[in-house]
């Protein structure tokens, strides 16, 4: 079965196209509710599963953050040469992914929304020895162990958190471990990433709760510190865990998603009754897509 999905307006123009990433272990599924939620607002949806992950788990072992960097680069290339407004967005890994695409195709990326970014790990239900993961998983003993997913598997909800444990419990929509594998090229990833955050100048959305169980604000904060860009926005939940897509403040996040959204649309998307889109405004642009 396919987890992968694409949501493609066929009776309209769509105002442009978004490519989602999901997060470290987990697949499109995660994003299925957030892609429909934009695609009812006019735009076209993209979401693959990342490298080593979707049915074939064990890939898990052998991949690179590279690969996931190549992934996700030639996602946004095919979109670009098809779209004129492209926006990315992720979650946890994903939304790192998100950046990494911005820092590269800083001219061409119309806007960046980034959700529980995770460059660290130090969210609060991490052992107490989570300082010592990134000595740990550099050495051999990373292909040898995996740490369990176990509560609260992410998110506060606890009747969203009961389904989604029957789900993982399936195997059916992601991993119900997280290999260490997967985390050693996690912070291989987020450390390029940091070390180039002053290129970065796309327009950006930060969105992560103050309760993250898996990567604290500091991601989020050392993201917005250190970036160029004039254009950005951080905001910090406080009824959430990591999942911010299927918990309490899920339908603020899609409103505040969809607000970013559409005021980054390029101005030469618009056209009143005729009228050349050089002539409208920005405030009466916005107007209309909101």
């Amino acid at each position: 079965m396919s987890l992968n999905f694409e949501l493609i307006h066929d009776d309209m123009e769509p105002k442009g196209a978004i490519l989602l990433f999901h997060g470290l272990t987990g697949s499109p599924f995660e994003l299925k509710k957030y892609g429909q939620f934009l695609y009812k607002n006019g735009y076209d949806i993209y979401a693959d599963c990342i490298p080593g992950h979707g049915d074939n788990f064990e890939d898990i072992y052998t991949v690179t953050y590279q690969d996931w960097l190549n992934f996700a680069y030639s996602g946004f290339e095919k979109l670009k040469s098809k779209y004129e407004n492209v926006f990315v967005s992720g979650l946890c890994l994903g939304a790192v992914l998100a950046i990494a695409v911005g820092l590269k195709y800083k001219e061409q990326v119309s806007g960046v929304i980034s959700l529980s970014t995770t460059l660290f790990l130090d969210g609060w239900r991490l052992p107490w020895y989570k300082c010592l993961i990134p000595i740990g998983i550099s050495t051999i003993l990373r292909f040898y162990y995996n740490y369990p997913e176990c509560e609260p598997h992410g998110i506060k909800n606890e009747k969203t958190r009961s389904v989604v444990k029957k789900l993982l419990a399936k195997g059916d929509v992601g991993m119900n471990d997280f290999p260490m594998t997967g985390f050693y090229e996690l912070l291989k990833l987020s450390s390029y990433v940091r070390k180039n955050l002053y290129e970065f100048n796309v327009p950006i959305l930060l969105i992560h709760s103050q309760e993250d169980d898996l990567t604290s604000t500091k991601s989020a904060k050392t993201v917005y510190s250190k970036i160029s860009s004039t254009d950005k926005e951080m905001i910090i939940l406080n009824d959430s865990y990591h999942m911010v897509l299927y918990d309490n403040e899920k339908e603020f996040v899609f409103n505040k998603a969809i607000e970013f959204i559409n005021s980054h649309i390029s101005i030469e998307y618009a056209t009143i009754a005729g009228k050349p889109s050089d002539d409208i405004d920005k405030g009466t642009l916005n107007s209309i897509l909101k």
